[in-house]
C-alpha cells in the first residue's frame, strides 16, 4: 500500500517558525514604512534643509526612539531573509552556520553602528 502524504495524513517536518517569521517580515516591513512616511513628510514640510535642520530632527528623543526601533526591525527583517537564504541554498552545514554566524555578526555590528550614530546627534 501506497503512503498517502496529503491532508491530514502529510508529514510535517521543520523548524516550525514559518508563520512567526512571516508576521514579523510583515510587521518590520510596516514599521520601516511608516518611518519611511515620517521622514517624507518631514522632508516635504521642512524648510530647514541644512544640516542643522536634519541634525535637529534627529536629536529629538522621540526620533531618536522611533529610528532605533525601525533599524532593529529593518536588522531583523535582514536576519530572517538571509536566514532563510542561507537555509534554502546552502546545503552543507558546516558552510551554513559559517555563513549565519558571519550574518549575526554583521548584524551586530550594524546595530552597534546605528547606536554610535544616533545618539552622537
Amino acid at each position: 500500500m501506497a503512503k498517502n502524504n496529503v491532508g491530514r495524513n502529510r508529514l510535517v517536518v521543520g523548524a516550525h517558525y514559518g508563520l512567526k517569521d512571516w508576521l514579523a517580515q510583515r510587521l518590520t516591513a510596516v514599521v520601516m514604512a511608516v518611518y519611511t512616511f515620517t521622514l517624507l513628510i518631514s522632508f516635504l514640510t521642512g524648510n530647514n534643509f541644512t544640516y542643522e535642520g536634519w541634525a535637529h530632527l534627529f536629536s529629538q528623543q522621540w526620533f531618536k526612539l522611533f529610528s532605533l526601533v525601525t533599524f532593529a526591525g529593518l536588522y531583523y527583517h535582514a536576519w530572517v531573509g538571509m536566514r532563510d537564504i542561507w537555509m534554502d541554498y546552502i546545503k552543507p552545514v558546516g558552510v551554513r552556520l559559517t555563513l549565519q554566524a558571519l550574518t549575526i555578526l554583521w548584524l551586530v555590528g550594524c546595530a552597534a553602528w546605528t547606536v554610535q550614530i544616533l545618539w552622537s546627534v
